[in-house]
């Protein structure tokens, strides 16, 4: 520099990097379910770089399965205008204003509008900067949304469309109501980390035996609550109901997931025949957007509890299953919707109507970064954990920097800076689709096999 004088430019963003990352979990049907028979579990990840000189970068991702990718990452693409040049300060100083720029985008709104690709890319991009934010902060992620003033966490909610339900107003009160009692919720998180229930054992492509092994680990690990996908063949289900439940016994809880495979009736009846088996819930019973359907479920099968939300498009379809008393417990996504504060939007209205929160976290990278949004609600929105629980899935996590630790069935609250979505560079550039070494090596027998038929 001229006379030696160091430069006071403020720092900008240079660059928003996608790959498109995906993991052949189809060959073991890990992650099988009645609708998603042989997914590839991938990850649309983003990387926000800075000039600011400090090391960090803003890292996240939108889960997708295999081909679905294609169109993620072209989404995640077209939103670099609205970051790559803006000062650094300017856009994580002001996080409401930027999420509410790129979700209200008129060209791109259109597409949703609020859901769908674009608004699953407005959160890999909203996500990557929250987790800039908090590694600049010199905290998790989960610490960082706990200490903000309840103003601030107003402002960052687009209240558009809620207002009938939860006023400004009625937010701000929920949230200095948590106030007095956070430093006691934060010690005690710290002290015993955060409850989880695990899917690990009913994916709906394992054996009976596969099952029946790894529900009794899941007990033995600590866990008081298992998850069996249903919904493909009903003898099969009421089966497997009954290996899961024998193996587990009575004292713990035993949800099912049917993935959206049911109409309305088929939902009912199906889960009358489970019922002698004490289901918990049941998880997304039918589509996600029939509000009435959900209600109409729910009213059939009480005790047995209504459970969705991990395709829910937005803030303003949970709105609504919220007022029509559609579902007992709320399956946030963290990366379903567009980012952290979308999903504070969800969370303020699920305490508001004091209704429990249990994210959806079976995916690459979920249970990494969910975990700090309900660290985040029980600290300083919400304030209890009673009947919540986050999900865990026992796969993938070797992928990632800070991947999540389990102790007795229960999360650890993560220390580490961030939102917990940053993935190993090896693994990024192993799983790259197409040409990474695990998808070339992959493709390789193929090609001799097509030679040989064309010989």
């Amino acid at each position: 520099m001229p006379g030696g004088t160091l430069s006071t430019r403020p720092a900008v963003f240079t660059s928003l990097d996608v790959h498109d990352v995906r993991f052949p979990t189809s060959e073991h049907l890990d992650g099988s379910d009645a609708m998603n028979p042989e997914p590839d579990y991938s990850a649309a990840y983003a990387v926000l770089r800075t000039d600011a000189g400090d090391g960090h970068e803003g890292h996240a991702l939108a889960f997708t399965t295999g081909r679905g990718n294609d169109l993620q990452t072209a989404a995640i693409h077209a939103l670099a205008p609205f970051v790559v040049g803006r000062r650094v300060d300017d856009v994580l100083g002001d996080l409401g204003a930027f999420s509410k720029e790129m979700v209200h985008e008129p060209q791109l709104r259109w597409l949703g509008p609020e859901k769908g690709v674009v608004q699953m890319a407005v959160g890999a991009v909203l996500n990557a900067a929250w987790d800039l934010r908090a590694k600049r902060a010199g905290q998790p992620l989960w610490r960082l949304l706990a200490h903000l003033d309840p103003e601030e966490v107003v402002s960052l909610v687009d209240f558009r469309w809620l207002t009938d339900a939860m006023t400004q107003r009625e937010a701000l009160t929920l949230l200095q109501r948590a106030v007095p009692g956070r430093a006691e919720r934060e010690d005690e998180l710290l002290r015993r980390g955060y409850p989880a229930y695990t899917t690990t054992p009913g994916w709906l492509g394992y054996s009976d035996e596969k099952l029946e092994r790894l529900a009794k680990q899941a007990v033995a690990d600590g866990f008081t609550q298992i998850k069996l996908k249903v919904g493909a063949d009903l003898l099969d289900d009421v089966r497997r109901m009954e290996v899961a439940r024998a193996a587990v016994g009575d004292g713990v809880r035993i949800a099912v997931d049917a993935n959206q495979r049911w109409d309305v009736g088929d939902a009912i009846t199906w889960m009358r025949a489970l019922a002698p088996y004490d289901p918990y819930w049941i998880e997304e019973p039918t589509s996600p957007d029939d509000v009435l359907g959900h209600a109409t479920v729910r009213r059939a099968l009480h005790p047995i509890k209504v459970a969705t939300g991990e395709h829910v498009a937005n803030r303003v379809v949970f709105k609504q299953l919220l007022q029509a008393g559609a579902v007992d417990v709320v399956q946030i996504d963290a990366a379903r919707v567009a980012g952290v504060n979308e999903n504070l939007a969800i969370l303020l209205l699920a305490a508001h109507h004091g209704v429990p929160v249990c994210p959806h976290a079976g995916g690459v990278g979920l249970c990494e970064m969910v975990q700090h949004l309900s660290m985040a609600d029980y600290v300083s929105v919400s304030g209890t954990w009673t009947d919540r629980v986050v999900e865990h899935v026992d796969h993938l996590h070797e992928h990632f920097v800070t991947p999540v630790q389990l102790e007795n069935g229960r999360y650890r609250a993560p220390l580490a800076l961030g939102g917990g979505g940053e993935m190993l560079a090896a693994s990024i550039a192993a799983h790259t689709f197409p040409d990474g070494p695990v998808w070339a090596a992959r493709r390789a027998p193929q090609a001799v096999a097509a030679e040989g038929i064309l010989a």
